[in-house]
């Protein structure tokens, strides 16, 4: 078991190890539920979404998905782009 510490933002960091485990990388997007009294943090994947594609059909639940990835890329691209002074 790891432990890990809440700074007074609210923020923690994950072990890298469990990181590496899940996939779980810088701009990752992970579900955060209280059940019972614990917390519960689930990475986003597109495998997740695929899991809830047959509940979801008709949702267009991954094409918003996909589109968000999208315009999350451009943005840090131009911030990027930014500080080095290419954008």
């Amino acid at each position: 078991m790891e432990v890990v510490v809440v700074t007074t933002k609210g923020q923690i960091v994950i072990p890298a190890e469990v990181r590496r485990t899940l996939g779980v990388r810088k701009g990752s997007r992970l579900a955060v539920e209280e059940r019972k009294g614990t917390i519960i943090l689930r990475p986003l994947t597109r495998e997740h979404f695929l899991k809830l594609s047959g509940v979801a059909r008709g949702w267009g639940l991954l094409d918003a998905l996909s589109r968000v990835k999208v315009e999350d890329r451009k943005r840090e691209e131009a911030k990027v782009g930014r500080r080095t002074g290419s954008g």
